[in-house]
């Protein structure tokens, strides 16, 4: 069994966590911390978790956690570094679903989380918890920096038309790598659970809006992974909105064919690179996915278009932002550091309606 322990649980992705690892074959949950509800029952919170989840929220400088051996953060940014040093010596491993461990880029991270790095030397040897594209570094890695919501809907939506493999097969680069476009969308359990102004209901329901537009911290995330698959810088328009449901994100990917792209039957090449990823479903050519198809599930379904007299390539991308955008890739993330299934505790169906 793995015993874990959760740093901020009383939000979103935290309760989230619960819900996935109280039904866990191989999982023993040690505790979940919180500094305001310390004493609290988790089920009194989240009554959704009665019978399953028997703890209470604890004070973090009590919690058990070095008895642990993986501690996974849903924390606000700059918990997990703060944390990391003494939790890596006590041989406690690490999945952080906050940006400590994103970006390699020190004064990068600075810029955008408007704080310094207190432990570069960790971020050095963090992986990227992207597992369709660094599955082998995860199973060997101590510390996990999550990907972001936005970030794996964008990054898996292009991961086929950059990887060198394909681009190579083509005998050049299939897209324009410095005009791509990411349209997405999220609701609003992507902005978390305090409260603020722009996510009460009288402000986000019946309602549509863009936010962003000139920088958003997710971007710099994106380019970074996209530069990495690619091999070779890649440049971005990333634009999100908010919409008025509470999870799901869906994404719109926008790329100009080169004229090695125009020759490339894409939907094969899709199928091809996603075969056998057990939470990558490329859809039937002509089909539109919808946010509803993958929620509360791990699973990201993506839709490939080229438009008729067009050199545009189209991808359309949905997920539940709060399971393969987080927790859940998390759960995965987990399997694969500790030797399991990569799908144990996450053969959920979707829910609908």
């Amino acid at each position: 069994m793995i015993k874990v322990g959760i740093v901020g649980g009383t939000g979103y992705t935290g309760v989230e966590l619960l819900r996935l690892l109280a039904q866990h074959p191989q999982v023993k949950l040690m505790a979940i911390t919180s500094r305001k509800e310390t004493g609290m029952p988790v089920a009194e919170m989240y009554p959704s978790l009665r019978g399953r989840v028997d703890l209470a929220f604890t004070d973090p400088a009590s919690a058990p956690l070095a008895e642990c051996d993986l501690v996974f953060f849903a924390t606000p940014h700059g918990v997990a570094m703060a944390q990391a040093p003494e939790l890596l010596a006590a041989g406690v491993k690490i999945i952080d679903l906050a940006a400590d461990f994103r970006l390699k880029d020190t004064a990068e991270f600075e810029r955008w989380y408007k704080m310094p790095h207190s432990c570069p030397h960790i971020l050095a040897e963090a992986v990227y918890g992207l597992p369709e594209v660094n599955r082998d570094a995860i199973r060997k890695a101590r510390v996990i920096g999550l990907p972001g919501c936005y970030p794996t809907s964008v990054q898996l939506g292009w991961l086929p038309v950059l990887d060198p493999k394909a681009v190579a097969a083509a005998g050049g680069d299939l897209v324009e790598r410095t005009t791509l476009i990411a349209d997405c969308k999220s609701g609003v359990s992507g902005a978390g659970r305090k409260a603020e102004v722009h996510t009460l209901l009288a402000e986000a329901s019946d309602n549509f809006k863009a936010y962003g537009v000139t920088g958003h911290r997710h971007a710099p995330e994106i380019a970074q992974g996209l530069g990495a698959i690619a091999g070779k810088p890649v440049s971005l328009q990333f634009t999100p909105h908010l919409v008025p449901m509470i999870r799901g994100i869906h994404a719109t990917l926008y790329a100009r064919l080169t004229p090695a792209g125009a020759r490339v039957d894409f939907q094969k090449l899709y199928e091809e690179r996603f075969a056998g990823e057990p939470f990558v479903d490329v859809m039937p050519a002509g089909s539109t996915p919808e946010t509803r198809s993958v929620r509360a599930s791990n699973m990201v379904r993506i839709a490939v278009h080229r438009p008729a007299g067009s050199d545009l390539l189209i991808v359309l991308v949905v997920e539940d932002n709060l399971v393969k955008g987080a927790s859940g890739q998390g759960v995965q993330v987990m399997n694969l550091m500790f030797g399991l299934p990569e799908d144990m505790g996450l053969t959920q169906l979707p829910v609908l309606p």
